[in-house]
């Protein structure tokens, strides 16, 4: 990677490096290179510790009333792949990515290589500047992601929110529709979208058909601004 773009990525990412090597190495996926070793793959290991660490301790501190339960949900969703990536692309990182010939227009930088590159960032500014530095980055891209699981996880039921927001501020009321289900009869799943005043908003697969409302009525939320796509089950990897 030449020395313009590895500037251009330390003022994106808000650190400059010691060992540009580490950066550069971060963004080198396993299909440029004929040794694995010498890809981002070890750092993306190094760097989903190094983020549930953070993300651990930064939840921990903001919610003293939560029990464990509480704060494991919490961790799951903000250091879910899906969480990770959308922080990639929000940033424009993925543009950089290095991948072999064969990945360049077929992938389109799946979410799976999209959050392994995060991952790899967080560890190579880790290595290069210890836990402090490598925190301060993802505190400062996770800040508002923390905050809106934080309400996420106190307001807890997305059919109630809809709801009260529909009744509120729309005079109306939602309406789940089954569209789907798939699967024997021991292990089905459920599509379902919801509808408000003839609007109809992205469906979201459950296990069963109240897990499928819930994620249909968080996409609904979505749709309608009240809460960020980063949380949402609309897409898959």
């Amino acid at each position: 990677m030449e020395d313009k773009a590895l500037q251009q990525l330390e003022q994106i990412i808000g650190y400059e490096f010691s060992n540009r090597d580490l950066l550069a190495r971060a963004f080198t996926h396993s299909s440029a290179v004929d040794n694995r070793t010498l890809s981002n793959e070890r750092l993306e290991f190094l760097g989903d510790s190094v983020l549930a660490l953070v993300i651990c301790r930064a939840i921990f501190d903001r919610s003293p009333d939560y029990l464990e339960g509480d704060l494991t949900k919490m961790k799951s969703m903000l250091v879910s792949r899906r969480t990770c990536a959308r922080v990639a692309r929000r940033l424009g990182l993925h543009e950089f990515l290095e991948v072999g010939k064969g990945m360049t227009d077929s992938q389109s930088l799946s979410r799976s290589l999209a959050a392994g590159l995060l991952e790899a960032i967080i560890a190579a500014i880790f290595i290069d500047g210890g836990l402090e530095k490598a925190g301060s980055f993802i505190l400062s891209n996770f800040a508002s992601l923390i905050e809106q699981a934080d309400t996420e996880q106190n307001q807890g039921n997305f059919k109630s929110m809809l709801q009260q927001y529909a009744q509120q501020d729309l005079n109306t009321t939602p309406v789940y529709e089954l569209l789907d289900e798939k699967g024997p009869d021991h292990n089905k799943c459920f599509e379902v979208q919801v509808v408000i005043d003839r609007r109809h908003f992205p469906s979201a697969w459950g296990t069963n058909k109240k897990d499928a409302e819930q994620k249909a009525a968080l996409n609904a939320l979505v749709e309608l601004g009240i809460f960020e796509e980063s949380f949402a089950d609309v897409e898959t990897d």
